[in-house]
């Protein structure tokens, strides 16, 4: 571990705590247009992005390197306990993934829903997490 390895993890978490409160404020609009869903949508794909980004600096400073991709990330990261529910991980991978390639309004609404009830929580709980960390 360097000093630069532990720098590069905690200026992406800042990244990624901004990135939620520009998320969390998307959800806070009570039942938004197609643009606004939209947007919630963008600020969704940047928070799970900064989360990988951030699990895989985080995971290299405790000496697992080698990572790479976003589901080997996740998977050590659930593995080493600094997430739960690995499953629904991945499953917001896979709608991340989804979202970004293609934009289908029926999509968008499912999306939304998950983003609502699973993915936030699930975002949420990684930044409280890293918080006690920094």
């Amino acid at each position: 571990m360097t000093d630069g390895d532990d720098i590069r993890w905690k200026q992406r978490f800042q990244n990624f705590e901004k990135a939620m409160g520009y998320l969390e404020k998307a959800l806070d609009i009570e039942n938004p247009d197609m643009v606004q869903k939209a947007g919630l949508i963008q600020f969704f794909e940047i928070s799970f992005e900064l989360a990988w980004k951030v699990m895989k600096d985080y995971l290299e400073e405790q000496g697992l390197s080698d990572l790479k991709y976003p589901r080997e990330v996740i998977k050590t990261a659930f593995q080493s306990e600094l997430i739960e529910d690995g499953h629904i991980w991945l499953k917001s991978l896979s709608d991340r993934n989804l979202t970004s390639h293609t934009y289908n309004e029926t999509i968008a609404e499912e999306v939304v829903a998950e983003i609502r009830k699973s993915y936030y929580p699930l975002l949420n709980q990684l930044l409280n997490g890293l918080r006690k960390k920094v």
